[in-house]
């Protein structure tokens, strides 16, 4: 601003009132300033202005865990979409599963004065951010809740959904479910964990710890798994895993060593109809869950100071996969 003054040889403050289209400057000193504008490629910063004057920024937050994952691809993308819809930008930054990464990244944002934030926590203490909410600016977290921070949240039905799909195990007569999951400091591991063991418990099947495997983070390690469990004098007749990594790795094995274990997993996938292993997926509208948080986020933003209020999105089960070819049938 200063650059445009010294071109069109006005004062800082007529600038200031040009672009700021505060009314009765004079017609001549206008043309001046802007034709100055025009020269210097000058253009009004909106969230400096807005830290100035307390108005909003027409931008909000996504912080979401990993952006190379399918799951959080989808999440971005239906976000960006509402958010488009409000005349609204979307700033999306990738926490990495990191606590620390996430909890300088929201204050990044917050200090962006974005109007509001959807959170996809990695961490489970969300504490700093209470002078953030007590000024005004509205949080919605979703997939997963907020650490000791009462907020909006939006959640699967992890546990109704895994307890539905291990109770068709079981009425299929699998007593022998091997389970295998990322780590159960994440709450959707341990909530589709509470679920098995609520299908199993009713059937009177012993819930045995020798199992259940945590600290499955890829396909790799899910086959080896796998090859561990088969080889043991009793293998399990299922598996479920927890999530669709698992489940890519889980079928690999299956498929090398010729096995006809069933398959139950959490995240349907593109290619899951395609695999070459019956399977059945507890599927959801991974669209629907960021719609709907987003839309939440931007009634706060509109205004709404009714209570935080938590939003449960259901599941079903889906069977995906190639059914097994009987011998003699051509492919």
């Amino acid at each position: 601003m200063v650059d445009v003054a010294t071109r069109a040889g006005v004062s800082l403050k007529t600038v200031s009132r040009v672009v700021n289209n505060v009314p009765h400057v004079q017609p001549e000193l206008v043309e001046r300033v802007l034709a100055a504008v025009a020269e210097l490629g000058f253009r009004r910063n909106p969230s400096a202005s807005s830290l100035r004057s307390g108005q909003a920024t027409a931008t909000i937050g996504l912080l979401i865990e990993e952006i190379a994952n399918p799951f959080y691809a989808m999440i971005a993308g239906a976000a960006a979409e509402v958010a488009r819809q409000h005349d609204t930008m979307l700033i999306i930054a990738s926490s990495e599963e990191d606590p620390a990464r996430e909890r300088q990244l929201l204050r990044d944002m917050c200090a962006r004065r974005v109007d509001g934030l959807l959170v996809v926590p990695a961490g489970d203490d969300h504490s700093f951010l209470r002078a953030e909410v007590e000024l005004g600016t509205p949080m919605v977290f979703l997939d997963r809740p907020a650490g000791g921070l009462l907020a909006d949240t939006v959640l699967l039905d992890n546990r109704g959904g895994a307890r539905a799909g291990v109770r068709r195990l079981v009425e299929a007569g699998h007593r022998r479910i091997g389970v295998l999951l990322d780590s159960l400091s994440v709450y959707t591991m341990r909530e589709r964990l509470d679920g098995a063991q609520d299908a199993l418990a009713p059937a009177g099947v012993p819930y045995d710890t020798r199992l259940v495997r945590d600290g499955v983070r890829d396909p790799a390690e899910a086959a080896r798994v796998v090859s561990e469990m088969l080889d043991r004098p009793d293998p399990p007749t299922a598996f479920f895993s927890l999530n669709n990594r698992i489940t890519l790795g889980v079928i690999e094995e299956l498929h090398r060593r010729g096995s006809d274990a069933a398959v139950l997993g959490f995240d349907d996938f593109d290619v899951a109809r395609l695999v070459p292993h019956p399977l059945t997926v507890i599927a959801y509208d991974a669209r629907e869950l960021a719609r709907t948080a987003t839309e939440l986020l931007f009634r706060r933003i509109g205004g709404d100071r009714s209570w935080p209020r938590t939003v449960v999105l259901p599941t079903e089960l889906i069977a995906r996969g190639a059914a097994p070819r009987r011998a003699g049938h051509a492919p």
